[in-house]
Order: structure tokens, then C-alpha cells, then sequence
């Protein structure tokens, strides 16, 4: 508690900035609820409660993009990844999540040399030739600049702007406890789960500030496709690189979305559209990494008709058994199975209360919808739009790992889209899902599967007598704990809560008629106040008969 107290008390100046961000776009309320106000009039800072009746009139989700922009690039990031959670989020919200961007100024090259040259050791001039000096993009991370290495390769230098960190890590803990006080002060966006969208937050920037985690990324994908010469993945030059500093070989292409350069120079833009697909699908479903972000600023057309990508900092990672989930749920689509859909839908609900039947009603709707189209027409981000709004819904998410990845699979859509307009997803899924559910039954699958089983089974035998003496060890101290989940707990407590009240008013009635009895016995005794305890004693019971018949009824 001290520790957190301290943080806040450290990060006051831009508790300050956010709360008067807030109220500016109309969230003063938020503000009052979740106890910043007091904070900062304690602490000696004045707000001022004003919002334009410009912006009164603005709809609320452009409200909150607006907000995250004034909030700099740590909110823009937080932006970036709620238009990644479709199954949370309407449509129009993400339309308007889906606009932030991070454009700001670069940073003057002189005030990166210092760090740099502290890296290297030596001037700048003595590592690289040809520096340009003038960054030809930036963004609220890292800038980009174009070099030579000594050998003449041409480069880039991917540069972390300095101080960035310090602002990101004081943005994350002012978040984390905002989220906390949220979900204690507002139950009702529990089920957004914040903290669990702030810890994503925090891996996903802590990631991309780590410019060489970027750097094995590439290194990944450029193995994954050594044998692929479809594909070209830039080039580590790692004696070069470090959390600071990315250095890379720089690819020169066409940009994705510059389409008339592209026929310009005799490109076939169906082809580009296939591999760029097939490229993406084999990330997701043979490889298990992905890049999370496959939009056209993103992705080079080569001469060949090749492929080339860029910007790794977004990645997405699958273990084997989510592989196995996500083909199952792909095959469900394609095959129109809506009972292996709820399958897989249950399976990644956890451990949420799931109306199963509802679910099902639900899921068989979409379905029934998509019956007529044949399996070409199908397009997958209406399809994922409505099973996610079949999540919403039912009060379900999906796991915060499935987000980028529908979010990827729909970009990929609809940049095929783009480069050709007969371009279908489902052409290119069926055979990756086909192959990859025969993969699963191979004999040699099969088999590694059952050494696998064997040895767990082995695993949990041989740990049988440890794991027993240490629980009779924990009974003979008295350290013994044994865990109950009561189911209803809640409703269990709350009808206790009303018999006892129903007890009192009984005994309460019977009490007021005795009184009142011997009141009006008694000569000379106020008549008025003994009729009167009759009356209230009447309405108990009339209140007390109708509480009991409800009782039932419920």
C-alpha cells in the first residue's frame, strides 16, 4: 500500500494531465467516481470542471479516440489494442479506435548522437557511412533513418526516442491503478476485464521499447521463410544492434498501398495478393508467430512479385495447442459446424458462466444466415464480426492472444481485397486447415502424442508418494486447508439474510399485539396508543404474509 501510494504521489503532475483531459472531453464524472478529484484538491491541484458544448455534442466514442490522442502515445497504444478486441467493442467504437495514430515530430538527430555514440564507443561517422541525418519516418517509439554500413550495404537505423521510457512506465502504473479503482468502483466493466487489457498494454509497449526483442523477431520470421524465396524478411545486422537501436537491412519496394505504382511497374497484383495471404496463414497456422499487423504501410511489393514485410515490433505468438484451436475453429467456419464452433467457443470462455443453450441458439442463427452462400462467397470478417457479436452478447470474450490474431486475419482480407477484388480468404484457408488437421493424425503425430501421454501419466505416478507425504506433513502441523467454491454462495446468504428479517418483524408483531393488549386492558391507560400498536402490528403481518408468498413464488 505504501509503495502504490508512493507511485501516485511520484506520478501527480500527470494524474493532473489525464484527469484534466478527461473532464475537458466530458468524463468529469469518471474523474469524481474514481476518487481523483479528492487526490489532487488534497495534494493542491485545481481542476477546472469545464466541457465545450462542441464537444458535448460529439458521440462518445470520438470522445474517447480524441482523448487518447491528447494523452500522448501510451493511450494511443491502448487504443490501438481495444480495436483488437471485436468481441468487446461495437463496431462503431472500433471504427474510431482503429483511427488513432501516433503522428508526431521527430526528434532532432543531435539530441540521439549522445546516446548512440555511447553505445558504439566511437563517433557515429567511424560506424556508418552516408547518415542521413533527417529521420524519413517517425513515431511515438522510434524514428527511422537511412545509412551504409562501412562494406556499402545500405541500412536502416530503427532509433528509440530518448526519454520514452520514463513516460511510458509512469502512463502504465497511473493505468494499473485506474484500472483497479475501475472495477472496484464501477462493476459494470468488470466484464471488460481492465486490468487484464492494461497487463496486455504493458507487455506489448515493454516489447516494442525493446528494440532488439524486435530484431529476434526478425530473425524468427527470416528463418521461418529461408526456404520460401516468395517472401524477403529484412536482414538483422545484430553487431550493430541493442534495446536502443534496431539496425536492419532496408528493403526497397512499392508500399502495399500505392496500387497504380504497382501496375506501373508490371506487378500482378492477384499474385501478390496470394502470397502475401499464404504468407500470413502459414505464420499463423504452421508456424505458430505472426506478424500481428499486416496493414499495406507494413508490406513491400518487390520486384518478382515478391513479398516483403516489415515492422516487427507487433508480433503474435501460439503455443501448439492454440494452433490446434484456432484450426478447429477455422475448420467450424468453413464447414459450417456450428456444434464444433460452441465446442471451441466454450473451451476459450474459461471459466465464465456459459448459457450454453443460448450460445448454441445463437451460433445456429449465424449459421443458418450463411447456409445459402457458397463456401467462396463467405467472407471472414463479417463472419468473425458476428461471432464476436454473439460473444458480446452472451457476456463472453475471447482470450486477450485471439485478438490481434483476428484482428491480422481481417486486415489480411481486406488488403487481398484491395489487390484484387475476386480475392477470397476462404480459397486460401480451406487447404492450410485441411493440412494441417491431417498433420495433427499423422502416424509420427500420433505417436509423439502418446509418448507424451505416457510420460505425463509416468510423471504424475512417480510424484504420487511425495505429493502424499507432503499433505499428511501439512495435516499433522495443522496446516491442513481445504478450499470451497460454493456455487450460489451469494443467493444462499441473501435468503438467510431475509428469514432472519422476517423473524424479527414476527417477533416485533407478536411483541406489539401483547402491548397493545395489556395497554388497552388497563384503566385509564392511553386507548389511542394501543389501537395504534394494533394497526402497525396488522401491517407486519400483511407485509409479512406477502413476503413469505413471494418467497415462494421466486
Amino acid at each position: 500500500m505504501l509503495r502504490e501510494t508512493v507511485s501516485v504521489m511520484r506520478d501527480l503532475p500527470r494524474l493532473h494531465t489525464i484527469a484534466s483531459v478527461l473532464i475537458h472531453y466530458g468524463w468529469g464524472d469518471v474523474v469524481r467516481m474514481l476518487g481523483l478529484a479528492r487526490a489532487l484538491e488534497r495534494a493542491g491541484k485545481l481542476l477546472h470542471w469545464h466541457t465545450s458544448d462542441e464537444i458535448a455534442k460529439l458521440d462518445l466514442p470520438v470522445r474517447i479516440r480524441m482523448a487518447m490522442t491528447d494523452l500522448g502515445p501510451t493511450f494511443v497504444k491502448l487504443g490501438q489494442i481495444l480495436s483488437t478486441r471485436v468481441d468487446v467493442f461495437p463496431p462503431g467504437w472500433i471504427a474510431e479506435f482503429e483511427r488513432l495514430h501516433s503522428r508526431v515530430p521527430p526528434v532532432p538527430f543531435e539530441k540521439l548522437r549522445p546516446t548512440l555514440e555511447a553505445k558504439y564507443g566511437r563517433p557515429l561517422e567511424e560506424v556508418f557511412d552516408d547518415l542521413e541525418t533527417e529521420a524519413f519516418a517517425a513515431a511515438s517509439i522510434a524514428q527511422v533513418h537511412r545509412a551504409r554500413l562501412k562494406d556499402g550495404t545500405a541500412v536502416i537505423l530503427k532509433i528509440r526516442r530518448p526519454d520514452i521510457v520514463a513516460k511510458v512506465e509512469a502512463d502504465l502504473r497511473i493505468m494499473a491503478h485506474l484500472a483497479r479503482l475501475a472495477e472496484f468502483e464501477m462493476p459494470e466493466l468488470r466484464r471488460y476485464r481492465p486490468q487484464q487489457i492494461v497487463n496486455q498494454l504493458r507487455r506489448s509497449l515493454m516489447n516494442e521499447l525493446d528494440l532488439a526483442k524486435e530484431a529476434r523477431n526478425l530473425s524468427v520470421f527470416a528463418r521461418n521463410f529461408a526456404e520460401d524465396d516468395t517472401v524477403r524478411v529484412p536482414r538483422v545486422y545484430w553487431d550493430y544492434c541493442g534495446e536502443i537501436i534496431n539496425v536492419q537491412e532496408e528493403l526497397r519496394g512499392i508500399p502495399a498501398g500505392d496500387l497504380a505504382a504497382a501496375r506501373s511497374a508490371g506487378l500482378d497484383l492477384q499474385v501478390l495478393a496470394t502470397r502475401g495471404a499464404d504468407a500470413v496463414l502459414k505464420m499463423i497456422l504452421v508456424h505458430g508467430h505472426y506478424h500481428a499487423d499486416p496493414h499495406p504501410g507494413n508490406i513491400l511489393f518487390l520486384a518478382g512479385n515478391r513479398v516483403g514485410m516489415l515492422d516487427f515490433g507487433m508480433v503474435g505468438r501460439l503455443t501448439e495447442v492454440r494452433r490446434a484451436q484456432i484450426t478447429d475453429f477455422l475448420g467450424a467456419l468453413i464447414n459450417k459446424d456450428e456444434q464444433a464452433l460452441l465446442n471451441v467457443l466454450t473451451i476459450w470462455a474459461g471459466d465464465a458462466d456459459v448459457d450454453e443453450d443460448k450460445l448454441a441458439y445463437d451460433l445456429t442463427e449465424i449459421i443458418f444466415s450463411y447456409d445459402d452462400l457458397p463456401l467462396r462467397e463467405i467472407r471472414i470478417a463479417p463472419l468473425l464480426s458476428d461471432v464476436t457479436a454473439v460473444l458480446r452478447e452472451n457476456n463472453l470474450s475471447i482470450p486477450p492472444d485471439l485478438t490481434l490474431l483476428f484482428k491480422a486475419l481481417i486486415t489480411l482480407e481486406g488488403l487481398g481485397h484491395q489487390l484484387d477484388p475476386d480475392f477470397h480468404m476462404v480459397d486460401h484457408l480451406e487447404p492450410f486447415v485441411l493440412e494441417v488437421i491431417e498433420e495433427r493424425y499423422a502416424p509420427a503425430v500420433l505417436l509423439r502424442r502418446v509418448k507424451r501421454g505416457i510420460r505425463e501419466i509416468g510423471e504424475v505416478i512417480t510424484g504420487l508418494p511425495r505429493d502424499i507425504t507432503r499433505l499428511l506433513r501439512q495435516a499433522r502441523r495443522g496446516r491442513l486447508r481445504i478450499d470451497l467454491d460454493l456455487k450460489r454462495l451469494d443467493h444462499f446468504g441473501q435468503q438467510l439474510n431475509d428469514a432472519a428479517n422476517r423473524l424479527t418483524v414476527g417477533v416485533l408483531t407478536a411483541s406489539l399485539v401483547i402491548g397493545s393488549s395489556i395497554i388497552m386492558t388497563v384503566p385509564q391507560a392511553p386507548y389511542l396508543l394501543g389501537l395504534f400498536g394494533f394497526l402497525l402490528a396488522m401491517a407486519n403481518g400483511i407485509w409479512l404474509v406477502y413476503s413469505i408468498w413471494r418467497s415462494g413464488k421466486q
